[in-house]
């Protein structure tokens, strides 16, 4: 390849990264707020309420949860710009690195917790893969943003304070043609019930049967068919001003999810 080809070809590539990098995801500045909606999600009713929960529970604890509402990646990487942002916005106490972030992006229907290292033990990844999977997508696949957010931070807080529990799973609809549980067992019922009115027919003469006997004995079939007892049952004020980060740190712990 000639000299010349060769510098254009490098020239090109010198370019193409420079756009590379010039396309990333601009991380905005430090917030003021712990909600913090870029893509006009919310009302400002929404927000203040959520707004005042946070203030709330870090006066009480001293951890420090931000959420971050976007409109797109705009093709980044979701992790990537996480991080970054977590290493910008330093959420947390210095030295307890207690912050937690809370990422939605609208368009690409993408969301992420991203946890400092002081919270790892208790808000771990696993942890926090069910909250969004469990928690924030059924809501948000229903459109209800401002919930999903709220029983997000609902569960943040109780996975920090050790309290966490996944909601119980959505039953799966049985495999065409086969029989659950419950209709075994009311089959067995009324097979049971043919044999008790069968088997004496065998045995007592047609006096017998006419003087009353009808095979309704008490007991059967009743507590049973139907029976329940499997699975079991189951103002605002704005509240912006003097919120800042306090020096904490992450290393990419948490979770990310869709829905």
């Amino acid at each position: 390849m000639r000299p010349s080809r060769i510098l254009a070809a490098a020239c090109v590539l010198v370019v193409l990264a420079s756009a590379g990098a010039a396309a990333d995801l601009r991380v905005p500045p430090a917030p003021d707020r712990r909600i913090n909606d870029y893509a006009g999600a919310l009302t400002p009713a929404q927000r203040d309420r959520l707004e005042e929960q946070l203030v709330e529970r870090e006066r009480g604890s001293d951890n420090q949860v931000v959420v971050a509402i976007f409109r797109s990646l705009d093709g980044e990487s979701l992790e990537d710009f996480s991080v970054r942002l977590a290493q910008a916005w330093r959420i947390g106490r210095k030295g307890l690195d207690n912050g937690v972030i809370f990422l939605v992006f609208l368009d690409d229907r993408k969301m992420r917790i991203e946890v400092g290292y002081g919270l790892e033990p208790t808000l771990t990844d696993a942890v926090s893969s069910s909250i969004l999977r469990d928690v924030v997508a059924p809501r948000f696949r229903e459109g209800k943003v401002a919930e999903g957010i709220g029983a997000g931070l609902d569960a943040i807080e109780a996975a920090i304070k050790g309290t966490y529990r996944a909601p119980p799973a959505a039953r799966a609809a049985p495999a065409s043609g086969s029989l659950t549980f419950t209709q075994l067992l009311l089959l067995l019922v009324v097979l049971g019930g043919i044999g008790v009115a069968v088997i004496p027919s065998l045995f007592f003469d047609r006096g017998a049967r006419r003087n009353g006997w009808t095979g309704h004995g008490t007991g059967w079939g009743g507590p049973f068919v139907g029976g329940g007892g499997f699975g079991g049952g189951s103002g605002s004020g704005s509240s912006g001003g003097g919120f800042s980060g306090g020096g904490g740190s992450f290393g990419g712990g948490g979770a990310s999810g869709s829905w």
